[in-house]
């Protein structure tokens, strides 16, 4: 026969197992919470990287097709990409996934090559009530988009004049796309061709 005395000591024993299990519960809880907000954020910064990456890629146009008729592609191709500002797109796209970014920047990495860093911060705090500090910690990440020109090209002079009237760019798997130099009409098309937009390794 159990005594009372006996109950009463088991008791605060039972508070304090309820108590742990609560803890590891919240604390599991916030793990996966802070994983979920980390995920979140990450798909953030890869849509705003690329966001900004297409962005630099529309920016191209005018200094492309100027380049064409005085045969000044592989300069205009060699020249750094950095002088576009992606950034604004970026932001719109971050903002979208519930982020803001806390960096946007575009670095040369080579003939025909640039990259697009973004870094964002989540809006939602982790905010678990059995870890301190958790109410001011947000999720961050960051992403890298590479744009590359990925064509061989071919000039003809149609009307020999001297001047090369139609670039035909083959560009592999991408296909091949028909160029006449001042016309940029159909460049949202003909860009997705010539130059590959990817996200990359930082």
């Amino acid at each position: 026969m159990r005594r009372r005395g006996d109950a009463g000591q088991a008791f605060p024993i039972y508070v304090m197992m309820v108590a742990g299990l609560l803890f590891l519960a919240f604390a599991f809880f916030a793990v996966g919470k802070a994983s979920a907000l980390r995920n979140g954020s990450q798909g953030a910064a890869d849509a705003a990287a690329l966001a900004a990456a297409h962005s630099v890629r529309e920016q191209f146009a005018p200094g492309f097709h100027t380049s064409l008729p005085g045969d000044q592609l592989d300069q205009f191709l060699r020249a750094p990409f950095s002088t576009f500002a992606p950034c604004a797109e970026a932001g719109r796209l971050a903002s979208v996934n519930g982020a803001d970014t806390s960096f946007c920047g575009t670095s040369e990495t080579g003939w025909g090559r640039d990259r697009v860093t973004v870094k964002v911060e989540g809006r939602k705090a982790v905010d678990s009530p059995v870890i301190p500090g958790t109410e001011s910690t947000f999720a961050k990440a960051e992403a890298t988009a590479l744009i590359e020109f990925r064509c061989s090209w071919v000039a003809a002079d149609l009307n020999s004049d001297g001047a090369k009237d139609l670039y035909t760019f083959s560009c592999g798997k991408a296909g091949v796309a028909e160029v006449v130099p001042g016309d940029l009409t159909d460049w949202p098309r003909v860009s997705k061709i010539l130059f590959d937009v990817r996200l990359v390794d930082q």
